[in-house]
């Protein structure tokens, strides 16, 4: 995290920060009706814009009265570094200059926006650079917008995003209530960004108390284990298993409930010499047996200063074999952007020496 400086804050208010009622509600203390509120709803989520004078079915008396009372307050600024598969890291910096990542993830006909929801993580799990930072803060729900509106602003002609997934920097079910409120507007479909909850994916290392909060969401749930013992999985993940033991999390995603034609999917960090062996797949399987799910292994991507390594591929390969033989469905995750710490656990803090390299490459807009 590059150096943090303390900001006056601004004296008029964020319109991103009001939610569906909070703005019906400026609306009318303005004594206008309340067909206003869904327009400037409109601008902002679906039309993107930058400052109330873009809103243009806003008569210039009614846009000089709100700019009086509030504004846009979009990131202070973004830099992207460009892996050289395609993979695009986006650094925003916030209002008070501290900054979170996005990733943008090309894959064959698909593109994936990874989004966090903290500026950190809450976990300490060991195997992710984000939990190397501690936590700073919570993201606010508009900041979790702001990445999905300047991803947008950055796609290249033609390209369109086809999936949204929460596995960026954070725990997101510790952050529930802007998580929630951010799903709302990416998914309204009257004046939000109109995405169907099928599009997009919540992970969670396993708060499983709040599992079913998940399921109000309508959205897709990946639960990731990396251990297959109570003992692997407490040296690994120390935090998360302090709330929920693996029997636990087990639990509660057998009790999940499922919509039809959903299943849960279970992420799996492959560690060589930790939890890569053939002992582990087939406690796995037997962990999993029963559970309308899929398994994705992730290959450890590695960071700098960082212990573990990442497996062989014949290692990998087994493993997965393991599982598949077993009846289920099993795939190993492609690491995008690593060259410039984009990948699956990478995001977070960047060692001055690794920053300065990456910078040879970035971007600015």
């Amino acid at each position: 995290m590059r150096g943090v400086k303390t900001m006056a804050p601004p004296t008029t208010m964020n319109l991103l920060t009001l939610d569906e009622s909070e703005t019906a509600a400026l609306v009318e203390r303005l004594g206008w009706p309340a067909y206003r509120t869904g327009q400037i709803l409109r601008w902002l989520y679906q039309r993107r814009a930058r400052t109330i004078s873009q809103m243009t079915d806003l008569s210039q008396a009614d846009r000089a009265t709100l700019e009086r009372e509030a504004r846009i307050g979009r990131s202070l600024g973004c830099t992207v570094f460009r892996s050289a598969d395609g993979t695009r890291k986006l650094i925003l910096k916030l209002e008070d200059e501290l900054e979170v990542e996005a990733v943008l993830i090309p894959d064959d006909e698909r593109l994936t926006l990874c989004v966090s929801t903290q500026v950190g993580c809450t976990l300490d799990c060991g195997f992710c650079l984000t939990g190397t930072m501690g936590l700073k803060r919570n993201l606010r729900a508009h900041e979790i917008i702001e990445q999905v509106l300047t991803a947008h602003d950055h796609l290249d002609p033609g390209e369109r995003l086809s999936n949204m997934v929460f596995m960026g920097m954070g725990e997101p079910l510790a952050n529930l209530a802007a998580l929630s409120e951010a799903v709302c507007r990416l998914t309204n479909p009257k004046w939000g960004l109109g995405w169907s909850p099928r599009r997009i994916t919540v992970s969670t290392a396993g708060f499983a108390s709040k599992l079913h909060q998940v399921a109000a969401l309508g959205v897709n749930l990946a639960v990731s284990l990396n251990a297959t013992t109570e003992e692997q999985r407490a040296r690994l993940m120390p935090a998360v298993h302090g709330i929920a033991s693996l029997k636990t999390l087990l639990s509660a995603c057998r009790r999940y409930p499922l919509p039809r034609h959903r299943r849960l999917t279970f992420e799996y960090v492959l560690l060589a010499g930790i939890n890569d062996g053939e002992a582990d797949a087939k406690r796995l399987v037997t962990l999993i047996k029963g559970i309308n799910c899929k398994v994705n292994l992730i290959p450890f991507n590695p960071f700098p200063g960082s212990p573990f390594r990442r497996p062989s591929d014949r290692h990998i390969l087994t493993f997965q074999s393991i599982v598949r033989q077993a009846g289920m469905d099993v795939f190993i995750r492609k690491s995008r952007g690593r060259d410039v710490l984009g990948a699956c656990g990478q995001l977070g803090n960047l060692p001055p020496s690794y920053e300065r390299t990456l910078t040879q490459i970035e971007s600015h807009c």
